[in-house]
């Protein structure tokens, strides 16, 4: 879940070495539905079973669209059992428990306060699904409880808050290592550090007005359906309410299909990089780095980005395959947010840098972190990818060894 990734020498090329995640839903769903999770991962997920899904306000060809939908989990019903009580700090260093929510309804998620992989989708999801409630959106109250045994002062929440927008959003709680052990104890939350990697539940559960547990979702890694869940979460919430008030949007929930390198797509550019609009299309090799500036938080954003001008001047005389850097705009908290970071740098850069506004490209690339390299062959065939930074001289190893394969 975090931005720790261990490198290995494979022989013939750099290859990230990752691992499936953990994933294990509450022991109130049916004993199938828990063994198939135990094997999928946080940066997949495992829809659950229709038949559970909570009531929401979804029609019925909806609900069949969401249960269809690969990249979608529509939601698994928890029964109304009481919500266990939390009494933690949040990122102001205040004391906060779950029973002073009592008459709204509460969105709960579990999220590692250093994750680059599916938490950013969770967090996107949950503001959304509010603010398509409009002013009953008031009703509802976003909550995190941070799933890092490894990050767990104020300050990590604060920073995640800040990197996501999400400071005056929600309360992102923490506590001691065995205050938050019993929270996910409570709530059924697996939470693992294995291998320097931190692994856990992606859940998020929706707590009706009462504080009894309604649904649970397992958020899935694939960027161009978080408008979709959040349209899921305000269902559910508007469900909830007094009124059911109406959710602002009423998007389709049939799958939306990825754009990958055998297709041609033209990218808005963002200012600060070289060039205009960006054009990824088969016919040459392309090298493309997915990137968010949330990652200011966990490594040195500047420093990684500016040293990869090295990369982009080696490539000028066609050794190595183009460089063009992708922003998730899809987790960023606006779209402006790339542009603006990157007249913070100083200089500008020796790349083009565009923009994936609705996730799709990256659900095409196969994009499972923050940072993501895909090496492309002329043919449009992905030849080597790498989760987490790298290097110059290493990035430019694995793209000369890679050289055979991509032209």
């Amino acid at each position: 879940m975090s931005v720790r990734r261990a490198l290995r020498w494979s022989g013939a090329a750099f290859t990230p070495a990752l691992r499936v995640p953990v994933l294990l839903v509450p022991v109130l769903l049916v004993p199938v539905l828990l063994a198939t999770a135990l094997l999928a991962g946080c940066s997949g997920g495992t829809a659950s079973d229709p038949g559970q899904m909570g009531a929401g306000t979804m029609s019925g060809s909806e609900a069949r669209a969401a249960a269809g939908n690969p990249a979608l989990d529509p939601g698994s019903s928890l029964g109304g059992h009481p919500a266990p009580d939390i009494t933690l700090l949040n990122q102001f260093g205040q004391r906060m428990s779950l029973h002073q929510f009592r008459g709204k309804v509460v969105i709960l998620a579990f999220v590692d306060s250093e994750c680059t992989t599916v938490c950013p989708l969770t967090t996107v999801s949950m503001v959304e699904a509010r603010q398509l409630l409009g002013a009953a959106g008031g009703k509802v109250q976003l909550l995190g409880v941070d799933a890092n045994p490894d990050a767990t002062s104020v300050a990590d929440v604060m920073a995640f808050s800040r990197a996501h927008a999400m400071v005056n959003q929600w309360d992102f709680l923490t506590g001691t290592p065995a205050q938050l052990t019993a929270v996910w104890r409570a709530y059924h939350i697996a939470v693992q550090i294995q291998a320097g990697q931190i692994d856990h539940t992606p859940a998020l559960l929706v707590i009706d007005p009462q504080g009894r547990e309604r649904t649970i979702y397992l958020t899935q890694m694939n960027y161009a359906s978080i408008g979709q869940a959040a349209q899921i979460l305000a269902s559910e919430a508007a469900s909830l309410l007094p009124g059911h008030p109406k959710v602002a949007s009423q998007r389709s929930l049939a799958h939306i299909s990825g754009v990958g390198p055998s297709s041609s797509v033209t990218l808005p550019a963002v200012a600060g990089g070289a060039g205009g609009p960006v054009r990824l299309t088969p016919g040459r090799p392309h090298l493309v780095m997915f990137f968010a500036t949330w990652l200011a938080e966990t490594s040195d954003l500047r420093s990684h980005l500016l040293a990869l001008n090295g990369y982009a001047r080696a490539a000028r005389n066609g050794a190595l395959p183009g460089l063009v850097a992708v922003d998730e705009a899809a987790t960023e908290p606006s779209l402006a947010a790339a542009g603006g970071y990157l007249k913070t740098l100083g200089q500008p850069l020796a790349y083009p840098v565009a923009a994936d506004t609705t996730g799709r490209l990256a659900d095409g690339y196969g994009v499972q972190d923050q940072p993501w390299f895909a090496l492309v062959s002329a043919s449009g065939t992905i030849v080597w990818k790498h989760g987490g930074w790298l290097p110059v001289a290493a990035l430019t190893a694995a793209a000369r060894r890679a050289r055979g394969h991509v032209s």
